[in-house]
């Protein structure tokens, strides 16, 4: 309902008559609820007020039940609104008490009408265009095809082989973090990182693209009831859970689709940086705890460890 015009299905007196019956509803309702909150009072033996409150609650719901098939009888007659309308949902925007301080339904309605403005002028202006295409010869043609650079190709999509290798060089640089490669579910691949005796990385790969990382404690189960490796619970421990979101961040900076395995190996330096985790104090403060957390943070590029509020 824009600018209070009603929708020609419905009946306007009838439309007046429901709201004059949900009025008188809502007064029936209040005196059930005035009867319940003043109980039995002014009557001078217990039997006559309890017969007095009883008398008055029947009327109350009488009048409740009177009121509302009153009301449903006028809801039949009201009638439906449209159903082309154009914005659908967005309708019910325009029963807001407070329509001057927020306009949201007028504001579609100009946007709507502006949007079907614009496909309209954009279809003429496509026919108009078509009618009048430049004709370009085959030596035209030839000249713009040499000069227009050629798109990089992007291998998203890596034999087994290979990201297997690349993991394996990995695992082989650095003696203090084991990695584990599996296949459960086809050709991604899931690692489990062992970093020491401090924490355990499962690492999700879409060929040799990080997908997922979840680091939980070193005496923490990663597996599933069936065997499996959880990629879905996080640790019980707030540190680990702080590490996740900082590997999850990790993955956003290590950015380099032309190179997947200098991404990896980058990744897998910045995540051996934990092997202090409990040891390193923080860079800026000098402390090794704060909120009773270690520093939690390892910089990007200097692999310093920061606490989380220090790092900033």
């Amino acid at each position: 309902m824009a600018d209070g015009v009603l929708s020609p299905g419905v009946n306007l007196e009838a439309f007046s008559q429901a709201i004059a019956a949900i009025q008188a509803l809502r007064s029936s309702v209040t005196r059930v609820f005035d009867c319940l909150k003043d109980g039995m009072r002014n009557k001078e033996t217990l039997e006559g007020r309890e017969k007095g409150f009883v008398a008055a609650f029947q009327d109350s719901l009488h009048s409740v039940s009177r009121d509302l098939g009153e009301l449903e009888r006028l809801s039949n007659l009201v009638g439906k609104p449209s159903e082309n309308h154009p914005l659908h949902n967005s309708g019910l925007l325009s029963l807001d008490p407070v329509q001057d301080k927020t306009p949201l339904y007028s504001q579609l309605l100009q946007a709507y009408k502006w949007s079907n403005k614009l496909q309209y002028h954009a279809g003429l202006a496509s026919g108009l265009l078509n009618q009048q295409s430049l004709k370009r010869s085959a030596n035209q043609m030839g000249v713009s095809a040499k000069r227009r650079p050629k798109a990089q190709p992007t291998t998203l999509v890596l034999p087994p082989q290979y990201v297997d290798d690349v993991i394996n060089r990995i695992d082989r640089m650095f003696p203090e973090m084991s990695i584990q490669l599996s296949r459960p579910n086809g050709t991604s691949a899931m690692l489990l990182v062992t970093l020491g005796k401090v924490l355990k990385v499962i690492v999700v790969m879409r060929s040799l693209f990080i997908d997922r990382t979840i680091v939980k404690g070193y005496n923490e189960n990663v597996y599933t009831e069936d065997g499996k490796l959880d990629i879905w619970s996080k640790s019980n421990y707030q540190v680990f859970q702080k590490v996740t979101d900082h590997a999850t961040t990790a993955l956003l900076h290590y950015q380099l689709p032309q190179m997947p395995d200098v991404v990896v190996r980058s990744f897998m330096t910045w995540l051996r940086s934990y092997i202090k985790l409990f040891q390193a104090p923080c860079q800026r403060c000098g402390k090794f705890l704060q909120d009773g957390l270690p520093p939690t943070w390892r910089d990007f590029r200097t692999l310093e460890a920061f606490h989380d509020t220090c790092r900033q």
